[in-house]
């Protein structure tokens, strides 16, 4: 299958290094302590965060910092899939974990010792690049909470097809068998807090695909600023009324 044009475009109109069209909301749950949406195209995901609160079991409390749970799932209209996923399903157990990581690098734990903070995120609607979607979503709703951290962290993936190296790939392209990388940065720091990637590729392709998921995360970076920064002007205003 050509996933790219001979007149450079893919499936969806989207040039090879152009990212998907991004939107955001934060506040979304009233009674959540943060919560918000992020979509990344027709990939869109939920994230509300709970915390920072007592540590329910005594036994996980920690006396230097807090204990960070995440929990991800996807929900059962989120796809054209319509098997049930049970709690012990594979990949929502390998995702919660690497979001909780991911998350955990990003918060000042030990600002808030003997404390729980709880990560919620649920995919609504999948079209590729759901693990990126999640961070995304999980930092914005980290932020609504107040949560200390050191830095966002910004995700996005990037893949090889048709011997080119293409941004934000969606379920199509993501299903056609080509590498795929998912990386997380912290701008600010210019550091790397997760890379992730399905298969081997040689180290000249690799290179191009990390640079481009790093350009694409860093994009993304500016358009979570833009949106903290909006939602901060918008709290502001509704003080003074």
């Amino acid at each position: 299958m050509d996933f790219i044009s001979p007149e450079g475009l893919r499936l969806d109109g989207r040039r090879p290094l152009e990212l998907r069209q991004l939107q955001a909301e934060i506040g979304v749950v009233e009674k959540a302590d943060g919560s918000a949406t992020f979509e990344m195209g027709n990939t869109k995901v939920i994230a509300v965060v709970y915390g920072p609160r007592e540590v329910q079991s005594r036994s996980q409390q920690q006396h230097d910092q807090a204990l960070v749970r995440c929990e991800y799932s996807m929900a059962s209209f989120s796809t054209g899939d319509r098997r049930r996923r049970g709690k012990g399903d594979r990949r929502a157990t390998e995702l919660s974990l690497v979001i909780r990581q991911t998350m955990e690098a990003a918060i000042l734990t030990n600002l808030l010792p003997r404390s729980q903070i709880d990560i919620f995120v649920q995919v609504l609607q999948a079209d590729g690049g759901t693990r990126a979607c999640c961070i995304n979503a999980a930092t914005l709703a980290l932020a609504d909470a107040g949560i200390p951290m050191r830095d966002i962290v910004a995700s996005c993936a990037a893949g090889y097809l048709n011997s080119t190296p293409i941004l934000d790939l969606n379920y199509l392209e993501d299903s056609g068998g080509g590498p795929d990388l998912t990386v997380a940065l912290f701008p600010k720091l210019d550091k790397v807090s997760l890379l992730q990637m399905d298969s081997k590729i040689p180290l000249d392709v690799f290179e191009k695909v990390m640079n481009l998921a790093s350009e694409g995360a860093k994009a993304v970076a500016q358009f979570i600023r833009e949106k903290l920064m909006e939602n901060t002007k918008q709290l502001v205003l509704a003080k003074g009324r």
